[in-house]
């Protein structure tokens, strides 16, 4: 099968060549047959030139360009849109997940359409673990939805099962909540797997940033909305 990594990437030019030759080195390793698409969100920094440079030196990799921030999940949908593969998968661009963990995820694609992974160990800081364990209450709640690990950032799919999933809400963090939220209603069972998790060693994470946690609630708020009209209208 043919797979598609697509990787989010935000003032990332510390390290997005990285990431981008990790999955490259990964594709090679295991004989796959894929495509990198990463798409730069709007950057400010120097990721631009950073991406300009790695097309040239590797015709598997695609950039798209947002000329403006549209926001975390906005980037992985016009990857995943613009994926041509049987097989997509995204992770985040900072350095805390390792494509070769892909494997791990890989064979329960034989049984189902969606697989998540679970972070073990989550190197993160105790306010990053403490906001998303609030954060993952709270679309609990909204929208009595349960997932082992919400926001984890590797997660890989069908190119069909994503057409079932698109989220048409989230531009921002709210993605994988609108994603789980359209599996349930699909009636797509997923899998959950664990994958490592590492600690970021250069650059700055913008999820906290309150611009970010506003878009958040907007949208979660919409989402509900949404999602109650189409249970009452059936």
């Amino acid at each position: 099968m043919t797979l598609s990594i697509v990787l989010p990437c935000f003032n990332e030019e510390e390290n997005i060549a990285q990431t981008t030759r990790d999955v490259l080195g990964w594709f090679d390793a295991t004989g796959k047959q894929g495509r990198v698409i990463i798409v730069n969100d709007g950057s400010k920094d120097n990721s631009r030139t950073v991406l300009e440079q790695l097309t040239q030196t590797d015709k598997r990799v695609v950039v798209i360009h947002h000329d403006v921030n549209k926001g975390y999940g906005a980037a992985i949908t016009t990857g995943c849109d613009n994926a041509t593969t049987d097989l997509i998968g995204f992770m985040d661009s900072d350095g805390q997940f390792l494509a070769a963990d892909f494997d791990k995820l890989l064979p329960s694609i034989d049984t189902t359409p969606f697989v998540s992974g679970v972070r073990i160990h989550r190197a993160d800081s105790f306010h990053r673990k403490l906001n998303s364990y609030l954060y993952g209450l709270l679309v609990s709640i909204i929208l009595s939805l349960r997932v082992r690990d919400l926001n984890c950032g590797m997660k890989l799919f069908t190119r069909e099962c994503w057409q079932k999933v698109r989220p048409t809400h989230a531009t921002g963090a709210l993605f994988n909540a609108e994603v789980f939220l359209n599996l349930k209603a699909h009636g797509i069972v997923w899998a959950d797997v664990p994958v490592p998790h590492y600690p970021r060693l250069k650059g700055n994470p913008t999820g906290a940033k309150p611009g970010v946690i506003v878009r958040m609630f907007k949208e979660l708020l919409e989402l509900k909305r949404d999602h109650d009209a189409k249970v009452i209208g059936r």
